[in-house]
């Protein structure tokens, strides 16, 4: 049985912070001054003061009259963009059960140095999150590392088996903001449909990624040229495509609300188009490197490219790019993985799948926007409110009066280098390595509180 740790009064999870970052200062009371505010919620692009105080926005432009310029803490941040903090709405965090891979403190630090402020994560943890205890249990142990926010997605099933349905509307009113099953299938579609009406009927929101486990048995690169050139077991894009068909079919019938996660193909992208020309209660995300890397990065045979669903074509990939900047998807997620170094070192297909993928999340992103690929708007809105709007954040995703203060500060200019000296998880699985980006989180704040702050970002004073 899961139980809280004590609080003994020190840091139970201690984190490196490496030179250039500190933590951020302990302080309710915040004044941002001249930052370019922007905010696809309510169309804002402005450079304004932002007024920080008790946890909320409290004031732009003018000071309210409460507020006591004298106790708060002053950030200079003319040049940098205030954006609403990122929600990552797919994120493995390793605790409980593989904490020799990451912990809560670790990942949620390497998120607010990336100005992601909320984490949701899927219920496949160790013990599954099929029950209220565990879902209390991450959060206590989020609160303890006082960094991001992390909230949690229990599960469809009970132990994920694709058995018996879980205590959907219990997980839900103790705090789940959605149901899944993870990347386990329910085999049975009468089950499945009964899951789906359950759901439907609380207006519980079910996340699914479609793979057929016939279909992709064995599989670990993209059934293509490469794939074949290399010898690698295939999967091919009828393992998402056969599934989601299946799924649509099943929520026309049944009217619940589904969130598509993670897709990684063309055909996926044109199922998910005719179901909401139809009108179907279905949105989809796709996650950050299914939009810049695809079969051919596999060529290397590199362990961090070995993803699932895996690393497509390139035609699938400019698909993607196309639906997202459309609104055909609606979300970007890092769908991060952490791994400890021995789990990448075998031949390709024995190496575990998965990268690590919070700190490239909201750059990766922004590289869409510097390429013409996709604007600034769409990119932070598929990063902030759609995610808020869809998973139930609310106030969140968003800068207005009265709205939680969580916020990230960028600097547009900064010309950086993802290597082992810049990365915060404590997973290194990356293929990013050696890639050049240019923004940069300089400050978070999660609540009102600075989380996370660089010694070389903007100039503070009180």
């Amino acid at each position: 049985m899961i139980q809280n740790p004590p609080n003994l009064g020190i840091d139970l999870d201690p984190v490196r912070h490496p030179e250039g970052c500190r933590p951020g200062i302990d302080c309710d009371t915040w004044l941002i001054r001249g930052a370019r505010v922007i905010d696809p919620n309510n169309q804002l692009d402005t450079c304004t003061d932002v007024y920080i105080a008790d946890g909320l926005i409290v004031g732009m432009g003018a000071a309210p009259a409460a507020f006591v310029l004298e106790q708060a803490q002053q950030v200079d941040a003319q040049g940098q963009w205030l954006i609403p903090g990122v929600i990552d709405t797919w994120a493995r965090l390793r605790e409980p059960g593989q904490e020799h891979k990451a912990t809560i403190a670790t990942e949620t630090l390497a998120a607010v140095a990336s100005g992601i402020t909320t984490l949701c994560i899927p219920p496949d943890t160790d013990p599954v999150l099929d029950t209220v205890a565990v879902a209390r249990f991450i959060k206590r142990r989020a609160q303890l590392a006082g960094r991001a926010r992390v909230v949690a997605i229990g599960a469809l099933t009970q132990g994920l088996k694709g058995e018996l349905l879980a205590e959907m509307a219990e997980l839900t009113e103790g705090g789940c903001v959605a149901i899944s099953n993870a990347h386990y299938p329910v085999r049975d579609l009468r089950l499945l449909r009964r899951a789906l009406e359950y759901a439907a009927t609380f207006d519980i929101l079910v996340v699914i990624q479609p793979e057929d486990p016939s279909l992709a048995k064995w599989g670990c690169a993209h059934e293509g040229i490469i794939a074949t050139r290399l010898g690698l077991p295939g999967i091919p894009v009828s393992a998402e495509t056969a599934p989601l068909a299946q799924l649509l079919a099943i929520i026309a019938e049944t009217g619940a609300r589904i969130h598509i996660n993670n897709l990684s193909s063309r055909a996926a992208v044109r199922l998910i188009e005719q179901a909401k020309s139809e009108g179907l209660p279905v949105t989809a995300s796709v996650s950050a490197h299914h939009l810049w890397l695809s079969e051919m990065d596999t060529d290397t045979l590199c362990g961090n490219t070995h993803v699932q669903p895996p690393l497509r074509s390139l035609r699938d990939r400019d698909a993607l790019r196309s639906a997202l900047a459309d609104g055909t998807i609606d979300c970007v997620i890092s769908d991060h993985q952490p791994h400890e170094s021995d789990a990448k070192l075998a031949p390709f297909p024995a190496t575990e799948p998965g990268i690590s993928g919070l700190e490239t999340l909201l750059p990766l992103v922004l590289k869409l926007v510097d390429d013409g690929l996709l604007t600034l708007e769409r990119a932070l809105d598929a990063l902030t409110r759609r995610p808020a709007d869809l998973f139930g954040l609310t106030n969140s995703g968003r800068i207005e009066l009265g709205a939680r203060a969580d916020l990230a500060l960028i600097n547009p200019d900064t010309l950086w280098t993802l290597d082992e000296t810049t990365l915060q998880s404590a997973g290194r699985d990356t293929p990013f390595f050696g890639w050049d980006f240019r923004h940069q989180t300089t400050a978070t704040w999660v609540n009102g509180k600075q989380v996370f702050f660089r010694a070389d970002g903007p100039v503070m004073s009180q």
